[in-house]
């Protein structure tokens, strides 16, 4: 497909926006760095000292080498809900960018984070060593840590790295590092330049890795996670470590990067921004639309260096190509490509050999959709064909059945059949029972449950209509998360759910799922938090003088998402995987129809 064709493929999606302060939005879906007139392929003022340099990006991977399934396979492209297009899954990535790159002399691929993490079941069964593989194929050449890079611990982040096996019993925990016997790592560099170990001060990863095309032409990636990576992990994932603020990190390694004759630099960041709400995924610039005002990454990219030429942004996993005035009112494109690989962003630039720096104002960037109508990379169709005949003996066992869709969406109050059947899974969990304390309230985290559970998915040869089998059960909780029960007081518990929509949580709420015979009232307006004497076990009024056994995951129970009042129970005592509660409980109730949500209700 030639560059105009691809470019026009993907006008319809990119979800561009400018941000308030920033030069007059374009009209276009496409957006460059400056809003004087331009061809659309950053060719502004081109002399012969200027080599143009292709950028290829993408964010938020997040393991998926299929294709993703449902709705998350799908984005919308016209103003209808039904006018969509099916992309996503790393046979075609691959295709994309490798024709992306055809008549680029110069060119990289870069990510900003999550890569791996929070993963399917086809690359999370081998502690995420296929997708390093396939990003290997793939042509990845640097990425960011993101906040999904720490679910298995720092240590676990080094060897994807640097390469090497985990002796983990042959598949402990549904689990198999190097079924082949071997790993050799990534050949991608991963960044994470605001990430030290509090002992040594030194970062885990280096901070910033630089490009050489030809020609003398040289960029310099700074790569770094978001600061607040610690309250969206398991605390065992970032133990011993220290997440420091993003600017003053990016900042500081400026001068060091000049002294390297390195004056061309660009950022990949995990923090990102988010459209304005009700807008269709299709979103776009014109009309002077803006990311919301709330948006992490607004406030971080205002303050970057003036010297920092451009910012490549994730964790957000919404499509945006936008204009954000550096600290001298200068624009600066900020970009992100959704999430799981159904987007990638192209850049175009030109680099002035002679100031061996970046024209900013010829830095274009359109986000175009991975389709399924281009051949499939035959080496990442072996690579999913190897790994899908491994997995399969523990991806295809059913688990139980289900009656029509569970899906994770939420009512207006926050509740959803899948968060009431998982925490109901997990209440009833004997692996947290201790002493003879049994739990009598389980609480889960909306973020956590990451896909429905869908009627009609039949994907292997003996699944029938309702079957739940463990890749769908895994793909719905992919965290390997531990069950921990504790003691809470009344008190303790109202704290809980008042923080659901204070402090931390406070602009966008997160109301955790709740398990059977637990209710509450609770209010946005006035005074945010829980209506005084709502809160109730099977029918009887919580005291908050008196102590109750309640059960959680391990990244609640250590504060996770805000939840600081978890970290302050006692007595706490840690039972089995989520997943194993979550596929014992659905054997149990098969097959399993969704009831009224109605243990939640807004005011």
């Amino acid at each position: 497909m030639s560059r105009r064709n691809r470019r026009i493929a993907g006008a319809a999606v990119v979800g561009a926006c400018a941000v308030a302060l920033a030069a007059p939005a374009l009209a276009s879906p496409t957006q460059s760095s400056d809003s004087s007139s331009s061809n659309g392929y950053g060719n502004h003022g081109h002399s012969p000292r200027n080599v143009d340099v292709q950028i290829l990006s993408f964010n938020d991977f997040h393991g998926n080498l299929e294709p993703p399934g449902g709705s998350s396979g799908r984005i919308q492209t016209g103003p209808l809900a039904t006018d969509t297009t099916d992309v996503g899954g790393v046979e075609y990535l691959a295709t994309h960018l490798a024709q992306a790159r055809k008549g680029h002399r110069n060119t990289v691929t870069v990510a900003a984070g999550d890569i791996v993490g929070a993963s399917p079941l086809l690359s999370a069964a081998f502690h995420d060593e296929p997708t390093v593989e396939s990003m290997n194929k793939l042509g990845l050449d640097i990425t960011s840590v993101g906040n999904h890079e720490f679910d298995e611990g720092y240590k676990e982040l080094q060897r994807l790295q640097k390469g090497g096996c985990i002796d983990d019993g042959d598949g402990a925990n549904n689990q198999n590092s190097c079924p082949d016997g071997v790993f050799g790592g990534a050949d991608f560099k991963y960044l994470a330049a605001n990430v030290v170990v509090k002992k040594t001060g030194k970062t885990i990863l280096p901070s910033y890795s630089i490009k050489y095309f030809g020609n003398g032409v040289k960029i310099g990636f700074i790569g770094m996670t978001l600061k607040d990576t610690p309250n969206i992990v398991t605390a065992s994932g970032v133990a011993g470590l220290q997440f420091n603020d993003e600017v003053a990190t990016a900042n500081k390694l400026v001068p060091e990067l000049k002294r390297k004759g390195v004056n061309a630099i660009v950022v990949l960041i995990h923090q990102g921004g988010i459209p304005p709400s009700g807008t269709p995924y299709y979103y776009t610039c014109g009309g002077g639309g803006t990311l919301d005002a709330s948006s992490p990454i607004i406030p971080i990219a205002q303050k970057l260096s003036p010297a920092i030429d451009m910012v490549i942004s994730g964790h957000t996993h919404q499509p945006y190509v936008c204009n954000i005035p550096d600290p001298a009112g200068k624009p600066r494109l900020v970009t992100s490509a959704s999430s799981f690989g159904r987007l990638y962003t192209e850049t175009n630039l030109q680099y002035d050999t002679r100031r061996g720096d970046i024209v900013r104002t010829s830095v274009d960037a359109t986000n175009l959709p991975v389709t399924r109508i281009v051949p499939k990379d035959a080496a990442q169709t072996a690579l999913i064909t190897k790994y899908k005949t491994l997995v399969e003996a523990i991806a295809s066992r059913v688990l139980g059945q289900i009656t029509t869709d569970v899906v994770k969406a939420q009512n207006a109050a926050g509740e959803s059949p899948l968060g009431d059947l998982i925490a109901d899974a997990q209440l009833a969990d004997p692996s947290t029972t201790t002493g003879g304390k049994v739990p009598v309230v389980a609480f889960m985290n909306p973020g956590g449950v990451r896909a429905d559970l869908v009627y009609n998915a039949q994907k292997y040869p003996t699944e029938q209509p309702g079957d739940v089998t463990f890749e769908e059960a895994f793909t719905v909780q992919p965290f390997n998360n531990y069950l921990v029960s504790m003691d809470l007081t009344g008190q303790q518990i109202y704290d809980v759910l008042n923080q659901q929509v204070t402090g931390l949580n406070a602009a966008s709420s997160k109301i955790l799922a709740v398990s059977k015979g637990f209710s509450y009232t609770y209010t946005k307006t006035g005074t945010p938090g829980v209506v005084e004497g709502s809160v109730a076990i099977n029918g009887t009024p919580v005291d908050k003088a008196a102590t109750y056994r309640i059960s959680t995951n391990n990244f609640l129970s250590d504060g996770g998402d805000g939840f600081a009042a978890f970290a302050t129970g006692t007595n706490k005592f840690f039972g089995g995987l989520d997943i194993d509660a979550f596929a014992n409980y659905l054997e149990s109730v098969s097959p399993y129809t969704p009831g009224a949500l109605d243990r939640i209700t807004l005011q």
